[in-house]
């Protein structure tokens, strides 16, 4: 199951919608039709905690070939513009400028504009994808605390490197070199630019 490295905040709105009860749609979800196939393809990306773009979702409907298709994909963005105001999808942020934007359901259960429950997971789906979730999670948090601990000492080596560096210039600017100080300094500095190159690496 890939996860393509969301982020902590993408994880908690996978988990929201996980634990999302109905909610009303503004739009009619009918079998057949654009809007009931988009987003029964990304339920099916979401339940593997994935959150899919445009290309994504057309070759998964469609093929890789429609996907190429530059006039189709407008259609079908357009379609997701319009699920989105119909509060079916959130259309998500890019994370670079050069990237796809990608979607994500608000529930896996809707009643439409013509008052019909649509489920596009089953009970089991949902808990199955929530237990892997909620592993994940934990797992991060898990990970926060050295995050945290490395940046501490990739500071640290940074100013100490810094000083290091500034009492060997200040040293050779005196009028007469202090040996010891200059030999001290520098090996300081050389310590923390190999410390500083490990904890970068």
């Amino acid at each position: 199951m890939s996860t393509h490295e969301l982020s902590q905040h993408e994880l908690q709105l996978l988990k929201q919608v996980l634990n999302t009860d109905c909610i009303a749609a503004n739009i009619r979800l009918r079998k057949g039709e654009y809007q009931y196939s988009l987003a029964e393809a990304i339920a099916s990306f979401q339940l593997e905690l994935h959150l899919p773009n445009v290309k994504e979702i057309i070759t998964k409907l469609f093929g890789e070939e429609r996907s190429s298709d530059v006039q189709f994909t407008r259609k079908i963005q357009t379609i997701l513009k319009k699920m989105e105001r119909g509060n079916v999808v959130k259309i998500l942020p890019k994370r670079k400028p050069w990237e796809l934007q990608r979607y994500m359901l608000l529930s896996f259960k809707f009643q439409d504009v013509d008052k019909n429950i649509v489920n596009f997971a089953t009970e089991n789906q949902i808990n199955q994808a929530r237990e892997i979730l909620n592993k994940m999670l934990i797992e991060q948090d898990k990970i926060k605390p050295r995050k945290w601990s490395v940046n501490i000492k990739i500071f640290t080596s940074l100013l100490v490197l810094i000083i290091s560096y500034g009492v060997i210039v200040w040293d050779l600017l005196r009028p007469v070199i202090d040996p010891l100080i200059f030999v001290v300094a520098l090996f300081t500095a050389t310590a923390s630019s190999l410390f500083l190159g490990k904890a970068l690496a």
